[in-house]
């Protein structure tokens, strides 16, 4: 498949000017993708475009990624319904540079004909001052052509800013830059990003006499009509300080089984004989979840790599009694919190364990896991009691600081699945 057939199969493309088909398969296409740097990190919102990129490479063209340095400071009224916050220069060149590393797990920066680029629209708009802008580039699109754009319609009613009115003009001029200065004819995005995309067309044509192309994909949505990539925590970061490779890996594991393969064409390189195999085999048995296993896998490696993927699968495993006490203590605190999230917490002074304490003094005098020593000492003797996933097999048991999970937990076990953690503090 070509880069088109191979977007169009995967249900990558929404909508396309005349012409877009034709070009790619004539020669080598520059072709970008603008990305705002409103957070050091990129999320999962951002990877439909990441990916429309990475094929784009795959396929032997040469892609870009616009880091809006410039119309970060600006902010884009598509698909929004409110202005938002504007940024600083010093925050927004420090969220540049952590995308900037997060994006060279997807694309080829190396010396090859098609290699990979960043550039920052603020490089070239700085020192573009307001009259220069307005008579060089304001010109050429009429305010007509710019109130007929749905992004603007729609906040006619709720007020519209001239800062974000602008932004089109802003985004339509990075066009007409990258296709001066690095040959770029195609502009690529979100479906609500079309009218911002095909006025930098325009542009393109009125001041260049030149031709360009848009293409956009559809807006992902989950099956049951809920906003993709959000959770009651927020945004599913790709950076694991903000989202631990285990919640990643997570997320995609939970996903319904209609979503998961659409998913899997969106989110993954993997091949049509490949989804159609695992779809065979997930029919008969949904309940083992093998489409959402696979596309948190692939996932997981591609964002966070292998040794992550070990990680957060060893984590998952915790929950449903196959975890060990040898994988407790490789977790760090956020994979090992992100897995207990919810689970009744007890602090302990540390004082309490430092000599060593009984088990059973423990959890029934000084902290409240067990209304009694009695229910406690029974769940022990039936072998019910666990601490830290090893069976407490004698009621004389204690323990001490040594046996604290990164220095400050201790993870009881009533049962099989009732849990409960005590913090030392």
């Amino acid at each position: 498949m070509n880069f088109f057939e191979e977007l169009k199969w995967r249900g990558m493309v929404h909508d396309y000017m005349p012409g877009t088909e034709e070009q790619l398969m004539k020669e080598m296409t520059t072709a970008y993708v603008g990305i705002d740097p409103t957070a050091d990190s990129l999320h999962i919102g951002h990877l439909v475009s990441v990916m429309l990129l990475k094929h784009l490479q795959l396929a032997g063209h040469k892609p870009i990624v616009l880091v809006g340095g410039a119309t970060g400071m600006i902010g884009d009224p598509s698909g929004k319904s409110e202005e938002r916050n504007l940024l600083t220069a010093d925050t927004i060149e420090n969220n540049l540079q952590s995308i900037k590393k997060q994006l060279t797990r997807f694309l080829d920066f190396g010396n090859i004909p098609n290699q990979a680029e960043i550039v920052n629209n603020y490089d070239w708009m700085k020192q573009f001052s307001f009259l220069d802008f307005i008579r060089d580039v304001g010109k050429h699109i009429s305010v007509n052509y710019m109130m007929a754009k749905d992004s603007v319609k729609k906040r006619l009613e709720t007020g519209l800013s001239f800062t974000e009115f602008t932004y089109q003009l802003v985004q339509g001029y990075d066009f007409l830059h990258l296709y001066e200065h690095k040959n770029c004819k195609l502009q690529m995005g979100g479906s609500d990003q079309w009218g911002n995309i095909v006025t930098g067309t325009e542009l393109i044509r009125r001041k260049a006499n030149g031709e360009a192309f848009a293409l956009t994909c559809p807006l992902i949505t989950k099956s049951d009509g809920g906003k993709f990539g959000k959770t009651e925590k927020g945004n599913i970061w790709l950076d694991p300080a903000k989202t631990s490779p285990y919640e990643f890996y997570q997320f995609w594991l939970r996903v319904s089984d209609e979503d998961a393969l659409k998913y899997l064409k969106i989110f993954t390189l993997l091949r049509p004989e490949v989804m159609e195999q695992l779809a065979l085999e997930h029919h008969p048995a949904p309940h083992l979840r093998l489409l959402q296993k696979t596309l948190a896998k692939e996932l997981t490696i591609m964002v966070h790599g292998e040794e992550q993927l070990q990680t957060a699968e060893d984590a998952s495993q915790i929950l449903f009694g196959a975890g060990t006490s040898e994988t407790l203590a490789k977790l760090d605190e956020a994979t090992f919190l992100s897995i207990f999230d919810g689970v009744p917490l007890f602090e302990v002074p540390k004082a309490v364990i430092e000599p060593g304490v009984n088990i059973l003094e423990l959890i029934c005098t000084h902290s409240k896991v067990f209304p009694s020593k009695g229910e406690a000492r029974r769940m022990l003797e039936g072998g019910g009691l666990s601490i830290n996933k090893n069976k407490v097999a004698s009621i004389d048991a204690s323990i001490n600081t040594s046996d604290l999970i990164n220095q400050k937990y201790l993870l009881v076990q009533k049962g099989k699945k009732n849990y409960v953690l005590l913090k030392i503090v």
